[in-house]
């Protein structure tokens, strides 16, 4: 096992010093969760410029799935670049970026004719999903949701509920896109504790409806666009009859139902798609981060049908599936189709639920905690009663995580969520050694009593 290593404290020199050459050169706007720069990575550890070595439970935001480095797909993108790197495919076509869409039209769930489209960033994906809806149905009107994140450009911001910082300033936004109650069951209004599950599905599915039939009218509705897990705005699973009962009604609607599986796709929740839990056949997925084991690349994959409704020249980009990002992405889908990268995933899964369960049980900073099998959150509070944020505590464990050798990420819409993406090539040796410290930092808040 590559074990935790400091070997200098927490920026070391050569980190401060790209710093401050980073402060001088690179506007604001970026940020950056850890003061160090990387050096190498592989597998689930990173190293930094100082010689420090890191578990990496950010896991680049959730998209070297396979683990850093990983050696098939590092094979991969060397091979194709003694090939060629770019013709693009709106020029000179090329088989990789085929071969990538017949994989995820036969991997996607749906029993129809499926047509896939790449693209680079998980942005620009969706932005892609809503012109192929509009298109196709010929409405204008997008419904999402309450604690959605869905991409920085126009469209994309325009779909993301959180104003700062990812809105704010940024303004005015697109027009026809209406937003919608998510069932948050934690914070749902008038629910103590967890809350009644089908309380809060029956009235967040009414709300549903209200901004659907009283705002823009279900005839005018061009797609229905949600995260099965709410990714950024705090790991939230969307509960299982909400799903079904969005399902129906956008088929009774001529609704388009899409996505986005940005955060939750290959493996994330120990199934290839967040969507095979909930036995959907989603009219459009939005794919990204793990689909090419680091490698920018982004996809929508959908009904042919739909995806056939835009005409030539109406979808397409210069880098879009760019050969060397399609080859990492072939090689990564070997990794998935492995029967035993989900069966891992599973396990590792199941120890972060014990854990989780444990930390519970001891320390009531801890409001929350869920997930989807290893996609996992805590939500972080001042007392359970009041329920109120406790951002400060995300950042206070943060920091003591990394000064000590683990890197994570926070989360929530508001700030006070800390999430867990660890690679699904960890060990579990490796799983526990990284929450053991930061179950450091969470005691270092809320010290455990002497007779627990």
């Amino acid at each position: 096992m590559a074990s935790i290593n400091l070997k200098t404290e927490i920026p070391g020199p050569k980190s401060r010093a790209l710093m401050e050459r980073r402060s001088a050169a690179v506007p604001q706007g970026p940020f950056h969760i850890t003061p160090v720069f990387a050096a190498k990575a592989q597998g689930p550890t990173v190293e930094d410029v100082d010689g420090n070595r890191f578990l990496d439970f950010a896991n680049g935001i959730g998209v070297t799935n396979t683990g850093h480095n990983h050696p098939e797909v590092v094979a991969a993108v060397k091979e194709q670049t003694d090939q060629y790197i770019h013709t693009s495919f709106n020029v000179m076509p090329y088989e990789p970026y085929v071969e990538v869409a017949e994989r995820l039209n036969q991997l996607a769930p749906g029993d129809f004719p499926k047509k896939t489209f790449l693209v680079n960033s998980g942005a620009e994906a969706v932005e892609n999903a809503v012109k192929f809806a509009r298109a196709f149905t010929k409405r204008q009107g997008i419904i999402c949701f309450d604690h959605a994140y869905h991409g920085r450009t126009y469209m994309a911001m325009t779909m993301t509920a959180k104003t700062k910082p990812y809105k704010h300033g940024f303004a005015p936004f697109n027009p026809e896109v209406y937003r919608a109650p998510l069932p948050y069951n934690y914070r749902w209004p008038g629910q103590q504790g967890k809350g009644d599950e089908p309380t809060v599905v029956a009235e967040a599915f009414r709300a549903f409806i209200d901004v659907v039939e009283g705002q823009v009218g279900p005839d005018q509705v061009a797609a229905v666009v949600i995260e099965p897990v709410v990714g950024e705005g705090g790991f939230i699973p969307v509960p299982l009859q909400f799903m079904k009962k969005l399902d129906h009604y956008c088929k009774e609607h001529g609704i388009l139902l899409i996505l986005d599986e940005i955060q939750t796709g290959f493996g994330r929740t120990a199934k290839m798609f967040a969507a095979n839990h909930y036995g959907l056949e989603p009219d459009m997925l939005i794919l990204a981060k793990g689909l090419a084991g680091g490698m920018p690349l982004s996809a929508v994959v959908g009904r042919a049908d739909v995806l056939e409704g835009t005409p030539v020249g109406g979808a397409g980009g210069t880098y879009s599936g760019n050969p060397v990002a399609c080859a990492a992405a072939l090689a990564a889908l070997d990794h998935y189709e492995n029967p035993e990268t989900f069966a891992h995933a599973r396990v590792l899964g199941d120890v972060m639920i014990k854990t989780l369960n444990e930390w519970f049980e001891q320390y009531p900073i801890i409001g929350d905690h869920r997930g989807l099998g290893p996609m996992r959150a805590i939500e972080l509070v001042t007392d359970r009663e009041s329920k109120t944020p406790n951002k400060d505590a995300v950042g206070a464990i943060l920091k003591h995580s990394y000064e000590n050798g683990v890197i994570c990420i926070g989360a929530g819409t508001y700030g006070n969520v800390l999430r867990f993406l660890i690679p699904l090539t960890a060990t579990v040796k490796e799983l526990e050694e990284g929450l053991s410290i930061v179950e450091e930092g969470i005691r270092r808040l809320c010290p455990v009593p002497a007779d627990v």
